[in-house]
């Protein structure tokens, strides 16, 4: 692959990652058209912007990661380009200054739409994007990025996506609002199987370091499960909304990428179930969203 071509900002894009903005924005959409405040042009602002902030992220993360030496010539993952040299520093750097501020620009539609709060919550958005493995305490590296994910692409995202369409917000959408969350914390927690033993000569402790394997592939069955019955518990608590309880059904799929994490040992042969549990995520986001608004 030549250097700076098409292909290789797509590679440093991360497409398999891009579900986890995707998902949020049809989950609060999809309440907005339930409630009469669905709005087309809000909608495809805020999925842009969604998918420009995470783009900003993985630039940012492929810099900052190559800069504090947690990307080597022995990673098990898909490829790096800044570590790789397809992309030099300065110019994965510049692109992330760019992509943000295309999000940035975009997101003022929103704000002019909603409120202040909209930029309140774009700016600090952004800020967890680069503060996540950049500046002198990235959180990633501590082992709050599940709690980075969970919260910014489930209840913000979706509830942020909602009120710039209906410009109210209900408990209700925060509440599931937490289910892309926690599967877009899934797709993080293969990341973090398939990279422990990396992380951890890098210093990157994340949960999986910091508790083991076992404690991470605990957790992803936690999230998914969760995330596959919240909306079925809503339907038992409210009586509302019955189809969206056919979420249940991702646990089908769910069990084939579980018999991966567990029985494969092969860090490099992991990567797919990166992708598999990304389309997890965006299954659950389709289902909930069209059974939402029957």
């Amino acid at each position: 692959m030549s250097k700076n071509s098409i292909g290789v900002w797509l590679l440093a894009a991360r497409p398999k990652t891009l579900p986890v903005a995707i998902a949020p924005i049809l989950v609060g959409s999809a309440m907005a058209w339930a409630n009469d405040g669905f709005s087309l042009s809000a909608t495809l602002v805020a999925m842009a912007c969604a998918l420009l902030i995470t783009i900003g992220t993985n630039f940012c993360n492929d810099y900052a990661d190559f800069a504090r030496g947690a990307d080597t010539a022995n990673r098990k993952g898909p490829t790096r380009v800044t570590q790789a040299g397809l992309i030099s520093p300065e110019q994965i750097r510049m692109a992330t200054f760019v992509v943000f501020t295309l999000a940035t620009i975009l997101g003022m539609y929103l704000v002019y739409r909603a409120g202040w709060i909209i930029l309140l919550i774009g700016l600090v958005s952004i800020a967890a994007g680069i503060l996540y493995t950049a500046g002198p305490w990235p959180f990633g590296y501590k082992g709050l990025g599940d709690l980075f994910v969970l919260v910014f692409f489930g209840p913000v995202a979706v509830g942020g996506t909602y009120y710039v369409q209906a410009l109210e917000i209900t408990p209700h959408v925060i509440i599931v609002g937490v289910a892309p969350g926690l599967l877009a914390t899934t797709v993080l927690l293969v990341n973090n199987i398939r990279d422990i033993e990396e992380d951890r000569r890098a210093g990157k402790m994340t949960t999986v370091v910091r508790f083991g394997r076992k404690f991470g592939i605990g957790m992803w069955i936690a999230c998914v499960v969760i995330a596959a019955l919240l909306p079925l518990e809503f339907v038992r608590f409210t009586g509302e909304h019955i189809w969206s309880g056919l979420t249940v059904l991702i646990l089908i799929p769910a069990i084939g990428i579980l018999h991966g994490l567990v029985t494969i040992k092969d860090a490099t042969r992991l990567n797919p179930l990166l992708g598999q549990t990304a389309l997890l995520l965006l299954a659950h986001s389709v289902i909930f969203a069209l059974t939402w608004v029957v």
